[in-house]
This record gives C-alpha cells, sequence and structure tokens, in this order.
C-alpha cells in the first residue's frame, strides 16, 4: 500500500470536519514556525515531523486533535498540559484552536527535538 502524501491526509482530517482540519494547519505553521528545519511525512494515520530525529506528531481524531511527542516524557512538564503515563509518550489534547497558545504548545516543540534527540 502506497504511503499517502500529507496534502491527501488533510484532505481525510477535512472530512472530520473545519476544526480539526484547522487545528492539524494550525499545528503544522507552528511547527514550521518554531523549528525551521522541520520535515514532514505521513505515518501511523498522522503526520510526523522530523528535524534529524522525529520529535512530535499531529493525529486527528473524531472529537480532538492530538499532539504526540514519542519521548514526552523526557521533557520536564514545568507547565503541567502534557498528558498521558506510559514509559515513553506523552500528548496534549487540542480541542478548539485557542487551545494552542493555551497549552502553549509552541513552549513544548524544542523540548520534545531535544528529548527526542536525547533518546538512544
Amino acid at each position: 500500500m502506497a504511503t499517502k502524501s500529507v496534502q491527501e491526509l488533510l484532505d481525510d482530517v477535512r472530512l472530520l470536519g473545519d476544526e480539526q482540519f484547522t487545528l492539524v494547519e494550525s499545528v503544522r505553521k507552528l511547527v514550521k514556525k518554531t523549528i525551521p528545519s522541520a520535515t514532514e511525512e505521513v505515518k501511523y494515520g498522522g503526520i510526523l515531523f522530523a528535524s534529524g530525529v522525529h520529535f512530535c506528531g499531529v493525529f486527528a481524531y473524531k472529537q480532538h486533535v492530538s499532539v504526540e511527542f514519542g519521548s514526552g516524557a523526557r521533557i520536564a512538564d514545568t507547565l503541567g498540559h502534557l498528558e498521558g503515563s506510559g514509559k515513553g509518550r506523552r500528548h496534549i489534547k487540542l480541542h478548539v484552536a485557542t487551545d494552542i497558545k493555551a497549552k502553549k504548545l509552541a513552549h513544548y516543540l524544542p523540548l520534545a527535538l531535544e528529548a527526542a534527540g536525547s533518546g538512544t
């Protein structure tokens, strides 16, 4: 099965709803602004971002959009917005556009890149 392009995935996200589409696009813009070297790749049903290493991904669901941090457990979460309790992953759920600022997503992106780069 061929891997979807970012545009094909975005077309699918648009079918979930305008809010999800807007959130995914906003996350993409924020990642590119915060970490200009970041590249995108469609994997696991979402868009993964990498800059030397994969550091986060954005996934759209019916009720929310999730920004996943594969090495999130290594992030010192001084702001308390990370969710999850597994060995490695953490995520931030976004329900509306204002969640991006309210949950300080821009603060977490460089920390996620640093955490991913410090892994073995």
